[in-house]
């Protein structure tokens, strides 16, 4: 964002002058700079001196993180569900809370009878939802993250979702591990809780750019269950929508979840494809609808597939995928999965 035009100063002896250049980052990354070059003219303005002089240095543009709008009604169900304020939550947990009494519609299984028979009404056992659960994030930075979904691609749109959930999830007490693979590593925040946990993850996530190859998933399947040890959930953000391209995967999925681990497939879909599959006119605009429903059902086929090797499939547009997915997480967390 820096002006293409050439500052010109005027130093007289023993003296300094500062020189300030306005930058406006247009995108998120890392921008670097290497040098600064000087050029001194003489008297009369014919002839000058040029050097360049090293000057390092880094500017790093953050994740905008425009789902944050989402997040202070996430956090107000969350304290529901933790008893943090007066309404009582019928959803099972796991661990006791206290004792009420009965309203029509509970789960007659919470009943606690003996409790029943020293009162004059039927009492009830309530729940609070699990803490110090592990939730491991894994976003795709393969090829399929490079393509471009309304302004910005794939990658930019994952990174709403996983910062959303993380920025839930840590204000629940859980632990969030974050993985960005393709078929190396590019980011990895584990072991940090609290109030640091999400600058880290989006200071990790700023220069992470999609890589035109295909992500090896038996690797990065690995890497989650090494960091799935306990009950928890596995977020993987990813396109898969091509019948050709998803068989890895899908086949990779089948040994992921367990008894104690639920998986959830994150895929940003595009709002414009829907409406060309609508679309008619003339014979190109029919030729594009043909595509668009071939490519919607594939991307139902693909999601039928994964939700057979035991996966959850969420699909939605950039805008709606990251609070799907938070919505997805309190729902889990209600019902004791979690």
């Amino acid at each position: 964002g820096a002006s293409a035009a050439r500052l010109r100063a005027s130093v007289p002896p023993r003296e300094s002058r500062t020189l300030t250049i306005p930058l406006l980052p247009r995108r998120r990354g890392e921008l670097r700079s290497e040098f600064v070059t000087i050029r001194v003219l003489g008297p009369l303005g014919f002839a000058g001196r040029q050097r360049s002089i090293p000057a390092p240095g880094a500017v790093r543009i953050l994740p905008p993180f425009r789902a944050r709008r989402h997040l202070a009604s996430r956090v107000q169900r969350l304290r529901e569900l933790d008893g943090s304020t007066s309404l009582q939550v019928r959803g099972q947990g796991t661990e006791f809370d206290s004792m009420r009494e009965y309203v029509r519609g509970d789960d007659v299984r919470s009943i606690d009878w003996r409790a029943t028979a020293r009162s004059t009404s039927t009492m009830l056992r309530t729940w609070r939802p699990e803490r110090d659960r592990h939730v491991t994030i894994i976003i795709d930075t393969g090829r399929t993250a490079a393509a471009r979904v309304g302004d910005e691609t794939r990658l930019d749109a994952t990174f709403e979702a996983a910062m959303l959930l993380t920025a839930l999830a840590s204000r629940a007490g859980d632990h969030v591990h974050v993985l960005a693979y393709d078929r190396v590593v590019r980011a990895r925040v584990t072991g940090v809780d609290g109030a640091r946990l999400l600058p880290a993850m989006t200071d990790a996530l700023a220069p992470v750019e999609a890589q035109l190859i295909d992500t090896d998933w038996d690797h990065a399947f690995g890497e989650a269950r090494r960091l799935a040890r306990r009950p928890s959930l596995v977020v993987i953000l990813t396109a898969q929508e091509s019948l050709s391209s998803s068989r890895d995967f899908v086949t990779r999925l089948q040994g992921l979840p367990d008894a104690s681990t639920t998986v959830l497939v994150g895929t940003v879909t595009d709002a414009a494809l829907a409406e060309t599959a609508r679309s008619d006119g003339s014979v190109t605009d029919l030729y594009r609808a043909a595509s668009a429903e071939a490519t919607v059902r594939d991307a139902e086929i693909v999601a039928h597939a994964m939700r057979r090797a035991g996966a959850e499939a969420v699909s939605d547009t950039p805008e709606q995928l990251p609070p799907r997915i938070a919505d997805r997480y309190l729902q889990l967390k209600k019902a004791g999965k979690l």
